[in-house]
């Protein structure tokens, strides 16, 4: 991959010295991005098409989450006009949008952002019926098994705690493994189990708190799930690396997670890849019904930049088919456009197809229809200004998983994020 980056740093930004010297003192479009290793052979590409009429800047944000948020929080807060595109997680577009520190995305702008891209990222990236940011990439968890254990993945959650419970009696690898720590996975696993369910958390305009029977069916499967020795031992303390690893290392048989274990697989274990298999996330209410909940980033313009048409021009770049393309074969972000799984061609065209030096999306993505179908249909976070706040809430009252009282957690739930959404009480 190394080498591949670097025959593409050659050919496609071969003039990036000649920009940044075009744009010596001249107009930057500052950048606010979360890491991605070679994001910055991106900016390259789309500051050769912007021919020195500006240059892009890559600012990297901290890895985690919350430090991206709060950094660029507090100079959005203060009027900060150095910010002109934001990388924004996809579940702070409401919150962004609704403060003001984002602009509405109108007329052709709007147009480019939306054209072809798959619809679970698309309502990421809105708010109030108004697009708000341009999707860049998004992701799904899927059903991860070994094929020696289960021949044919379950299709649901009972099936699959049937089946695990089967091959514990069996003495053979049972365990079901999800992120169960107190943070966002959490909240993810219980989010995509209640729209699996059919239900929902918050109503549709994210104003009011729901909690209808599919979200307290979640409640109940996830305390079965976690109760009934099914799991890790370490299911408390399990994030998704932590969740790959057990699996690696043999003790589940089904894992949910996000397609970056299949690389992790094929590069620690390469003799077994070919036992590694994939399958939708699985339903509650029968068969095909499994949702998974979407993860991914989009780019937004500050409402403060003083160069919001170069501004646009450039996230309209950093996002394109191409580009997009290009972050998924070297980064393992898969895209919101619907065309880029289809592409047949390699990284670069120009040079045969070779599944290590120049993949494919069939070569890179051997899951990608997999991916494809769940985009389609996948669950959103509830969306809200208020998310933040609901997501420590959630994290707190789901912790440990094991420990649920169904309805009664449902009641705790229902009374303090209705108090997070009208800002009351004290956030755990």
């Amino acid at each position: 991959m190394r080498k591949v980056a670097a025959v593409l740093g050659a050919t496609i930004v071969g003039a990036t010295t000649l920009t940044a010297c075009g744009t010596e003192g001249g107009m930057k479009i500052n950048v606010y991005y979360a890491p991605e290793d070679n994001f910055q052979t991106v900016v390259d590409n789309c500051n050769t098409q912007a021919n020195g009429r500006y240059e892009i800047v890559y600012n990297k944000l901290p890895r985690d989450a919350d430090g991206q948020r709060e950094q660029m929080v507090r100079r959005l807060a203060a009027g900060d006009e150095s910010l002109d595109v934001l990388g924004l997680d996809v579940t702070w577009v409401p919150e962004f949008a609704e403060a003001g520190w984002v602009d509405e995305w109108e007329g052709e702008h709007k147009a480019q952002a939306m054209a072809d891209v798959l619809p679970g990222p698309l309502e990421t990236a809105q708010w109030k019926g108004k697009l708000y940011a341009a999707p860049k990439n998004t992701n799904v968890q899927l059903l991860w098994y070994d094929e020696r254990i289960t021949p044919e993945p379950p299709e649901t959650w009972d099936q699959m705690i049937q089946m695990s419970r089967q091959l514990k009696d069996q003495g053979k690898p049972y365990q079901i493994l999800f992120t169960g720590a107190q943070y966002e996975g959490l909240v993810v696993v219980y989010n995509s189990i209640v729209e699996s369910a059919g239900g929902r958390i918050l109503s549709e305009d994210g104003e009011q708190v729901v909690m209808d029977q599919g979200a307290i069916r979640a409640l109940d499967l996830l305390k079965e799930v976690s109760s009934s020795g099914l799991t890790d031992p370490s299911l408390t303390n399990q994030q998704e690396d932590q969740v790959r690893q057990a699996m690696q290392d043999g003790r589940g048989a089904f894992e949910l997670n996000w397609p970056f274990v299949y690389a992790a697989y094929a590069e620690e274990k390469p003799d077994e890849l070919r036992h590694f298999k994939w399958a939708p996330y699985p339903g509650v209410n029968g068969p095909g019904s499994g949702k998974s909940t979407i993860g991914g980033y989009d780019l937004a313009v500050s409402a403060y930049s003083q160069h919001k048409p170069e501004a646009y021009e450039a996230a309209l770049c950093l996002r394109s088919p191409e580009n997009q393309k290009f972050s998924a074969l070297m980064d393992g972000v898969p895209p919101t456009v619907e065309s880029v799984y289809t592409d047949p061609t390699p990284l670069d065209p120009a040079k045969p197809a070779d599944e290590a030096e120049n993949p494919t999306m069939a070569t890179k993505y051997p899951m990608k229809d997999t991916i494809l179908e769940e985009l389609k249909t996948a669950a959103v976070r509830p969306l809200t200004p208020a998310y933040q706040n609901l997501s420590t809430v959630m994290s707190k009252i789901l912790s440990p998983p094991s420990a649920i009282d169904p309805q009664g957690t449902a009641d705790t739930l229902r009374q303090q994020l209705t108090d997070a959404l009208d800002s009351k009480g004290v956030i755990p």
